[in-house]
C-alpha cells in the first residue's frame, strides 16, 4: 500500500499549483516554503520551495524515482559550510535526518550514515579504540558533506580513511562507490554531482582510547584558539590554492596580504581571528556575504595574481532586487 505524502498542516492552505502538490507519496516529511536560514550556520537565506526529509534510504530512492526529472534537487546537511542565497532554493531540497545517523564500529572499521556528524563518528571510533579518525572531530559537518568534498582537517582527509560509500542516484538507483571510484582530489570528489550519499565505511587502526581522546582534545583546542567558532560563520571560505600557484601561501595568508582582514560589507565581515572565515555580525544578508567573498577574491587576485576558489557551497537564487550594500 502506498503511503500518502506527509505534509505540515499549513501546506493545505497553499495556492493551487505549488510544487509540493506534485510531489510523490513518501513515508518521510514534505514541507512547503521551509525556512532555511535557521538551520544554516550563517543564519541567512531564503526558504526551500519544498523540503523533503526522507525516512530512510528506501524512502529516498522511491521518492527520487518518482520525482519528475525536470524538478531540481538540492541536498544539504547541517549547513555548516553553506551559503543559501536570499531568494531561496527552487525545487526540492533534501535534508537527511534520523534514518541516516547510525554509527557502528566493527573491528577497525566504522560504518556511518551520511547524516552522522563527523564529531560523533570520531567519538565512536575513539571509544572503540580505532585511531586515525580523530581529524573528523575538527570538521563541523556530516559524513555526507565530507564525502562530497573530501573533507579534511589537521593533516588528514576522508580519502585517507574511506573504504566505500553508498548513494542514491537522481533517478532512484542505488549506488556503491569504492575508494577508487570516488575520484578524490583536494576538497573534491568525482562522484556524480546529482547523487545523494547515504553512508560510508571508514577504516582506522588499533589505538589507545585515552591517546585518541588526547589528540581530539588538542584538535578542539586548536580550533577554538585559531577559528571564530562562536560566530555565525560558514567555516573555511576558500580552498587553499596549489602551492605551485600560490608560492606556498595558504588562502588566509593571501587574504591577509591583500589587506582584507576585518573588511566588511554591512554586517558581513572577514574575521579578524582567521581571515579565511566570513562572519555574520548580526543582520548580514546572503548577498552581502557573497559580495564580500567576491571582493576578497578580487583583491587577492589584484595583489598576488592568484584566483581563490570558493570552498563554501553557495545554493539558491538571489532575492529580487537584492543589493549587497
Amino acid at each position: 500500500m502506498t503511503a500518502a505524502p506527509s505534509m505540515s498542516p499549513a501546506d493545505s492552505h497553499l495556492p493551487s499549483g505549488h510544487l509540493i502538490q506534485r510531489m510523490p507519496a513518501v513515508r518521510g516529511r514534505l514541507t512547503a516554503d521551509a525556512p532555511l536560514a535557521p538551520v544554516t550556520w550563517f543564519r541567512v537565506g531564503g526558504p526551500a520551495e519544498v523540503m523533503f526529509r526522507p525516512a530512510d534510504a528506501d524512502d529516498l530512492a522511491d521518492f527520487l524515482a518518482a520525482l519528475p526529472a525536470e524538478v531540481p534537487v538540492t541536498v544539504i546537511g547541517v549547513a555548516s559550510n553553506l551559503l543559501v542565497r536570499d531568494g531561496g532554493v527552487p525545487g526540492v531540497t533534501i535534508r537527511l535526518g534520523r534514518g541516516f545517523t547510525d554509527i557502528v564500529a566493527d573491528g577497525m572499521t566504522v560504518t556511518a550514515g551520511a547524516a552522522a556528524l563527523d564529531l560523533n563518528v570520531a567519538m565512536v571510533a575513539r571509544d572503540a579504540g580505532i585511531a586515525g579518525l580523530e581529524f573528523l572531530s575538527g570538521i563541523p559537518g556530516t559524513i555526507g558533506g565530507a564525502l562530497r568534498m573530501n573533507g579534511g582537517a589537521y593533516g588528514r582527509e576522508l580519502a585517507d580513511v574511506l573504504v566505500s560509500a553508498t548513494a542514491v542516484a537522481r533517478d532512484g538507483r542505488r549506488l556503491e562507490f569504492s575508494h577508487a571510484g570516488m575520484g578524490f582530489t583536494y576538497r573534491h570528489s568525482a562522484a556524480p554531482e546529482d547523487c545523494i550519499f547515504t553512508g560510508a565505511v571508514l577504516r582506522g587502526e588499533p589505538g589507545n582510547p585515552l591517546e585518541i581522546a588526547r589528540r581530539m582534545a588538542e584538535i578542539s583546542d586548536k580550533r577554538a584558539d585559531s577559528q571564530p567558532v562562536r560566530s555565525r560563520t560558514g567555516g573555511s571560505t576558500f580552498k587553499n590554492p596549489a602551492p605551485e600557484i600560490s608560492g606556498g601561501h595558504k588562502a588566509w595568508e593571501l587574504i591577509d596580504k591583500a589587506g582584507c582582514r576585518g573588511l566588511s560589507i554591512g554586517d558581513a565581515q572577514v574575521s579578524e581571528k582567521h581571515c579565511n572565515f566570513l562572519i555574520n555580525n548580526g543582520t548580514a544578508t546572503a548577498a552581502q556575504l557573497e559580495a564580500l567573498g567576491e571582493e576578497v577574491r578580487r583583491r587577492v587576485f589584484e595583489t598576488s595574481g592568484v584566483t581563490l576558489d570558493w570552498e563554501i557551497k553557495r545554493i539558491g537564487v538571489p532575492a529580487e532586487g537584492s543589493t549587497a550594500q
